[in-house]
């Protein structure tokens, strides 16, 4: 299989926290952002939305990386990331939906205001934005921040494709001035995630560099 990445991108080290803690060998292909490589014709043959990541496998071509990262463990026999149905699954499917729809989008404003732009030339932040990302993290950091009061990983049965999902949007949340602090419990529970081998092999600096292989 192959993994068409940028190591910056929280979606992509999404996809990659995965395969390195399900032991899957993949070929990796970076796809350079700053320098547009996501939009060259031969790139958007394969995913038209022209973003990252794309995972390929005997032809077949699979972009969104939740999606992704459903789809490794469901081919890795015996893993216990992706519980085998029923409640359990659709527990962490419901945290992975969440996270797509509600929680990175509210990180990924702070990415955007306080690294890409700068980074990019594209300007400094604005403060509106910034306010309504801030709002926007209180909704849902206050959410799972409660959540997580009486458990060490998010679906309550061991380390699951939920915990790894979420925490890949917090990839940036330092650097990117992610306002945290007062969420005790998901601050706890991040630094469990990040004490992960798998966390630590997949990391990167904000530069884009991978910091390990």
């Amino acid at each position: 299989m192959r993994l068409y990445h940028y190591p910056f991108s929280s979606n992509s080290r999404r996809a990659a926290l995965v395969a390195v803690h399900l032991g899957i060998t993949l070929e990796w292909v970076t796809i350079d952002l700053t320098q547009g490589e996501q939009r060259r014709p031969e790139f958007l043959h394969i995913n038209p939305s022209g973003v990252v990541p794309v995972l390929e496998d005997e032809g077949f071509f699979l972009t969104e990386s939740h999606a992704i990262i459903q789809y490794l463990a469901s081919k890795t026999p015996g893993q216990t990331l992706y519980p085998g149905g029923g409640r359990a699954r659709a527990d962490v499917d419901r945290w992975l939906f969440w996270n797509a729809q509600h929680f990175q989008p509210a990180i990924g404003i702070f990415v955007w205001e306080n690294l890409v732009k700068p980074m990019t030339g594209k300007g400094s932040a604005d403060p509106a934005e910034l306010r309504r990302g801030r709002e926007r993290v209180e909704r849902y950091g206050t959410v799972l921040d409660a959540h997580l009061a009486d458990r060490r990983w998010i679906a309550g049965i061991g380390l699951t494709l939920a915990d790894l999902a979420v925490a890949a949007s917090l990839s940036a949340a330092a650097p990117a001035d992610v306002p945290l602090t007062e969420y005790r419990n998901l601050r706890a529970w991040f630094a469990g995630v990040q004490a992960l081998d798998c966390w630590k092999q997949t990391a990167f600096d904000f530069r884009g560099n991978a910091v390990a292989a």
